[in-house]
């Protein structure tokens, strides 16, 4: 393995699920755009090694939004396994997209813990891959969703290595996610907590024991639509 109201936002940067009828009332009532275009970034959890394209979380969250009638089409995604923040960056640096995407999500981190990377680098990075999401954002930071990394510690993969240490490092770069993202006012969406539930369940699992399967990506997407809906209202 080289391995989503202002009251609804503040609540969801501090990693509270956001998933009360109260919260899910107030944000039913916000004013949707008919369509949408959503650009996600990230590494083998984007682009959903292991499920079928239609399992994926991005996959997963378009649905979603258009069942609640916000239609963003199939996102475009630009990840793969493997991938750190590094390399996202230089592929990202030798593509030409547009600027005008409604939304664009961003999920990475997890190979640089899992190479040893060093946690500066990662901020460095991660600050750079923040600015280019905005930019292609509509140059607006408020239409950028960021996911924290997931921790593959609590999957049968890591039976045989520290957890411990897996959760304390990935906690680490967790902390650079929320910081640089708070300093910029983007929004993030946490995962990590529901990554853990697949040490007892297995169907959340994909079939290699360290990735994810649709039913965990579908839990993802079902935690980032309040930020998702918010993003593309604005």
């Amino acid at each position: 393995m080289r391995f989503s109201s202002l009251i609804l936002l503040l609540l969801c940067f501090v990693g509270f699920s956001c998933q009360t009828s109260d919260i899910e009332e107030e944000i039913a009532a916000i004013p949707l755009p008919d369509s949408a275009k959503y650009l996600a970034l990230g590494d083998s959890y984007t682009i959903g090694q292991g499920v079928s394209s239609n399992q994926t979380w991005p996959m997963h969250l378009s649905n979603q939004l258009s069942q609640g009638g916000v239609g963003v089409g199939e996102p475009l995604i630009i990840a793969q396994t493997g991938w750190t923040t590094g390399d996202l960056l230089r592929q990202l640096k030798n593509m030409s997209l547009p600027n005008d995407y409604s939304m664009v999500s961003l999920q990475i981190g997890v190979n640089n813990q899992y190479q040893g990377r060093s946690i500066e680098e990662f901020r460095r990075e991660f600050r750079a891959l923040l600015t280019v999401s905005k930019n292609h954002a509509q140059n607006n930071a408020k239409n950028v969703l960021v996911l924290t990394i997931p921790d593959w510690g609590a999957t049968p993969f890591a039976a045989s290595q520290n957890k411990t240490q897996i959760s304390v490092q990935i906690k680490q770069f967790n902390d650079v996610i929320y910081d640089e993202s708070g300093k910029m006012g983007i929004a993030v969406g946490n995962v990590n907590d529901l990554s853990l539930q697949a040490s007892t369940t297995p169907t959340l699992l994909a079939s290699d024991g360290l990735h994810y399967s649709g039913s965990m990506y579908e839990k993802w997407a079902e935690r980032v639509l309040p930020l998702a809906k918010t993003i593309l209202a604005d």
